[in-house]
């Protein structure tokens, strides 16, 4: 009877210290920070590259595009079915601009732009989502499935841009906003060609 009591004693005394170390360790660790969040060491931004960006993107097209991949086996199918939410965006690439493209006698200017081209193409990923993935019992799971419907959402979505008239748009654009920005800039003649 005596040993048992030792023995609760003891364990009692081990579980009262183990407490204690616990609310230290807490107690010791908020110390560090006021609100208890991790410290994050502020640490020197350093700049890797500095580009000059001569692209004027005028619009942008934004598309969806449901993909479905079947690979079919006698041994069983691997199928991926994916909503992919597209951005295409498209300008005039302005450092192909030389001093013999701009024109200006007294109030009026004329300009002479490259064509426009499709600037950006790219998958949203937080709108683009996998809705069906399934595997066959004796499949493995193919990992470049989801690589592979991204790639053929991006083509199918660069396509369907061009086919619904961005780089006429893109053309449009141009040359509003740059006779609005020569009429801001005091001329009042703007003449705008493509070659």
């Amino acid at each position: 009877m005596n040993q048992r009591i030792v023995l609760v004693g003891v364990v009692a005394a081990l579980l009262a210290v183990l407490a204690l170390s616990f609310a230290g360790g807490i107690f010791v660790a908020r110390m560090g920070t006021p609100d208890g969040r991790p410290r994050i060491s502020d640490t020197a931004t350093v700049v890797t590259q500095i580009q000059t960006l001569s692209h004027l993107v005028t619009v942008k097209y934004v598309f969806e595009k449901v993909v479905v991949l079947d690979d079919v086996k006698w041994y069983g199918q691997n199928r991926l079915l994916m909503i992919a939410h597209g951005v295409v965006k498209a300008g005039v690439d302005l450092s192909k601009v030389t001093a013999a493209d701009v024109t200006i006698t007294g109030d009026r200017i004329s300009l002479k732009l490259p064509r426009p081209l499709v600037m950006d193409t790219y998958l949203d990923e937080a709108k683009t989502e996998v809705l069906e993935r399934s595997t066959g019992i004796l499949r493995t799971y193919d990992q470049q499935m989801e690589q592979e419907a991204r790639r053929q959402a991006l083509e199918a979505i660069r396509k369907a841009a061009r086919a619904s008239g961005i780089l006429k748009d893109a053309e449009e654009r141009t040359r509003l906003q740059l006779t609005t920005l020569a009429h801001a800039a005091g001329f009042t003649s703007v003449e705008i060609s493509f070659r």
